[in-house]
């Protein structure tokens, strides 16, 4: 009988999976894949209004939306760390990554590069302990940092100033096509890809409407990854 091939997804908050691999985990699933999630953290502090969602509610909240986007590209399997929100940078969980990495096998893992995407210190953390775990655990798997390329910058540029997209990345991920894997989705895909982004009701509600949901649709339907050669740690 044919092994069933997995794919492992390693990411700091809910909806980091949807944004930069719905497509990519809906395809694998379509394929026959397994596909697991695992988050170091619920996002409770991702809100600008604290009064109206203060952490425990909004860690609940975030939770179920996890749960409910997972289920819309067909993903039930979900492991969750469990450190604070924004503290990440703070801990070490090289050995947590290490323990999923240890008992998923996955043939493919996915999740930052050093860079975060867009920065953030949560992302960075999360991008080491991975790599890090993946080098000492799985390093015959398949290492993919999701990324950006020269020609998302080109046609999103304004949509990306005017959301802040990288207030906190002073120089964005930004490498050529020719040296990315890149997952355009069909129709199908991007059906269920936007189906998991709204699924984040608490984050993606305000971005849909303030891009509108056509060049929403445009903004994330191409998945960038930029494969990492074992034991060539950027």
């Amino acid at each position: 009988m044919k092994r069933q091939r997995t794919l492992l997804g390693v990411w700091a908050h809910p909806d980091d999976e949807a944004f930069l691999s719905a497509g990519l985990m809906a395809q694998a699933r379509r394929d026959g894949e397994r596909v697991v999630v695992v988050t170091a953290t619920l996002g409770e502090h991702g809100t600008s209004d604290p009064e109206r969602f203060p952490p425990s509610c909004l860690r609940k909240l975030r939770h179920q939306e996890l749960r409910n986007s997972l289920a819309a590209v067909g993903v039930d399997e979900l492991r969750i760390i469990g450190f604070e929100d924004g503290t990440c940078q703070e801990h070490d969980g090289t050995e947590a990554v290490a323990d999923h990495i240890a008992d998923v096998a996955p043939d493919r893992i996915v999740t930052f590069g050093p860079d975060g995407i867009t920065g953030h210190p949560d992302h960075r953390a999360v991008s080491r302990w991975t790599t890090d775990a993946w080098s000492a655990m799985r390093p015959d798997a398949a290492l993919w940092y999701a990324t950006k390329t020269p020609e998302f910058h080109r046609e999103f540029g304004d949509v990306n100033e005017a959301i802040g997209l990288w207030n906190e990345q002073p120089e964005p991920p930004s490498i050529p096509e020719s040296e990315c894997e890149s997952l355009t989705l069909d129709a199908g895909l991007l059906d269920r890809k936007i189906a998991a982004l709204r699924a984040h009701r608490s984050q993606t509600r305000p971005l849909i409407k303030l891009m509108g949901p056509e060049v929403f649709r445009g903004w994330v339907r191409t998945e960038w990854f930029r494969a990492v050669e074992s034991g060539r740690q950027p």
